[in-house]
């Protein structure tokens, strides 16, 4: 293999395998190098849609731009989307290709691991260098029958590892230790060091620690890379943390499903700083100037649950005073009349009532809608007279029908209107996905909630610039060289 590459695992999820690859993607690009990402198998439900038309993990799109590619389906060829704790859709090659239990995707690694070794084949033959991220931790010994996301990838195309692991958490040492002695001598052998993340204070007061792990275990520790405040990429999948913000322009509440996907749609209001943005899972009601309710991968039963903790009789009551309410993709379909999936293709087959807020009715459909999209806002209540250019993409099971539909939100480049505005102007539901990253449509959604104006804040730049600090911290805490082995 002509091909250079490194992989990076975790000792744990949540340990910044995703962030150092992006890291070291940028790096290697400023250095002229052709390089890109890959992730063999990845499981969240914040996905991609692709320039060859398929849906990857939401981490290896940003990998991919750190890279200055656009997002491919070999850059993620195994894509897992939990739908309940049980059972997953599985993506291949962008691809729906099985609803599975964990016991039937075990079977099924055989297809998966076909797909993995076919996009490395491609990726291999048209870029210099690729940087993996694992998934999880090698050190799941349950999961190592058969693996292609981590070590046993590794082991099969034959590449280098790098361990990261999170200081943050407590207990680092016995982390990096801890993993290496659940592995075989051939995988241990293959790990070239380490790597510490988020650390805060005193680097020299690690020292001794460093110096006893590296005695130990014969592995060098490239860098410690600092605990970066005010930062934040695309989160792979689990939520990030709200920004409450007592002297906000705008409260705004979004609903956080069992199920939520593509909640990365909010990070323009939860990261903007004159918003007040939080998180609601149940309990006692913040309240809001703006609620969202966001993508969904199991919409019937989060709408159940959204009704079993009294969130139906929440946004009604914000709805009486004057409240303003944004559905996306599956919360879109919330908001309508029914909901239907004749076919079982999220769960059980059967019918929802749905919140009844917009007159629309949904039938859930094997077939998913997969498309990047460019268009318009138009209507009046949302943007005024003059229409506001948006981009995004959609990502669906479902077709919907209905009046309210007459009255979309926008119209796309191809002429299809999208989405639907109610006879008040109180609620909006679109099937576009990120619709709030350009500072034109971020402003006319933020008037049209009640703010007046939001400093401009365009989410793809800040998007390039957080890329940016992180390959700078990087380059500068860590002998990323020696990683990747330059």
């Amino acid at each position: 293999m002509h091909t250079r590459a490194i992989m990076i695992q975790g000792t744990t999820s949540d340990a910044g395998k995703s962030t150092l690859v992006a890291a070291l993607c940028r790096l290697l690009r400023r250095e002229g190098v052709r390089v890109a990402p890959f992730k063999p198998q990845n499981m969240a439900n914040n996905a991609a849609v692709t320039i060859d038309g398929g849906e990857i993990g939401r981490a290896q799109a940003v990998q991919a731009q750190a890279a200055g590619l656009a997002p491919h389906t070999d850059f993620n060829p195994v894509l897992l989307k939990p739908q309940s704790d049980r059972t997953a859709q599985v993506v291949i090659h962008g691809r729906v290709a099985a609803q599975l239990d964990a016991r039937q995707y075990h079977d099924y690694k055989r297809r998966a691991r076909e797909a993995v070794l076919e996009s490395w084949a491609r990726l291999t033959a048209q870029y210099d260098f690729i940087v993996v991220e694992g998934a999880g931790s090698p050190a799941e010994v349950n999961l190592r029958a058969n693996d292609i996301a981590n070590m046993g990838f590794a082991e099969a195309v034959d590449i280098p590892v790098a361990l990261v692991a999170d200081i943050d958490r407590g207990g680092v040492f016995a982390q990096l230790v801890g993993t290496l002695a659940c592995l075989s001598p051939s995988e241990v052998a293959r790990i070239r060091g380490f790597v510490i993340n988020r650390f805060r204070g005193d680097v020299s007061l690690l020292t001794p620690g460093i110096e006893w792990l590296t005695e130990r275990t014969g592995k060098p520790v490239f860098g410690v890379l600092p605990y970066l405040r005010n930062w934040s990429l695309d989160a792979e999948d689990s939520l990030q943390s709200a920004a409450v913000r007592c002297d906000a322009k705008l409260r705004v509440v979004a609903i956080a499903y069992p199920r939520i996907a593509n909640h990365t749609d909010l990070d323009p209001w939860r990261l903007h700083p004159e918003v007040d943005f939080r998180w609601w899972a149940g309990g006692p009601w913040p309240g809001a100037d703006l609620v969202i309710l966001p993508g969904s991968k199991a919409v019937r039963a989060d709408l159940a649950w959204l009704r079993a903790q009294q969130g139906e009789a929440h946004l009604l009551r914000h709805l009486r005073y004057g409240g303003k309410v944004i559905g996306i993709c599956g919360g879109f379909q919330m908001l309508g009349e029914s909901i239907a999936d004749p076919e079982g293709v999220e769960g059980a087959a059967g019918h929802s009532e749905g919140l009844g807020l917009l007159a629309i009715t949904t039938t859930l459909t094997r077939a998913k809608r997969l498309t990047q999209a460019r268009g318009r806002m138009i209507h009046p209540a949302v943007v005024g007279a003059t229409p506001v250019p948006v981009t995004g993409y959609e990502i669906h099971l479902g077709v919907s029908d209905g009046a309210a539909l007459a009255a979309p939100l926008l119209t796309g480049d191809d002429g299809a209107g999208d989405g639907a505005v109610s006879a008040d102007g109180q609620i909006v539901g679109t099937y576009w996905h990120g619709l709030f990253d350009a500072a034109p449509a971020f402003a006319a959604f933020a008037r049209w909630a009640g703010a007046g104006s939001l400093t401009a804040i365009d989410a793809e730049a800040r998007r390039e610039a957080m890329i940016e600090q992180l390959a700078d911290t990087v380059a500068t805490h860590c002998d990323w060289r020696a990683l990747v082995g330059c």
